[in-house]
C-alpha cells in the first residue's frame, strides 16, 4: 500500500511468497498510483493499442493485474499492489 507520492506504507508478504512479489507488488502500485488505472485495465490498453504498447518500457511500469488507485473524497490518496496469485486477474481481485 503506498501514500498519493508512491511512497510504501504497508508490505505484507506470506512466507511462501516467491522472493521477486514485493518489488513487482510495489511497481503495480506505483503504476496504478501514476496512470490513476487498475492495471489490469492498463494491461489491456497496452495489448490492443499499439501507440500505448511503449509504455510497458517505461521503468517500474507494471501492466499485468494486480494494481489499483485508492481514492477518497474524489482525491487520489494512495494506491494497492498484489503480487503472488496465480495470474494478474487473481492479484488484482485479492487487491
Amino acid at each position: 500500500v503506498t501514500d498519493r507520492g508512491a511512497l510504501p506504507l504497508v508490505m505484507l508478504r506470506d512466507r511462501h511468497a516467491g522472493p521477486h512479489t514485493p518489488q513487482v507488488a510495489a511497481d503495480k502500485a506505483y503504476t496504478a498510483l501514476s496512470f490513476k488505472i487498475e492495471t489490469l485495465a492498463l494491461e489491456a490498453v497496452t495489448r490492443t493499442e499499439p501507440a500505448m504498447a511503449g509504455i510497458r518500457h517505461v521503468p517500474r511500469v507494471v501492466a499485468v493485474g494486480g494494481g489499483v488507485p485508492i481514492a477518497s473524497a474524489g482525491s487520489q490518496v494512495g494506491s494497492i499492489g498484489v503480487s503472488g496469485a496465480p495470474g494478474g486477474a487473481a492479484d488484482e481481485e485479492c487487491a
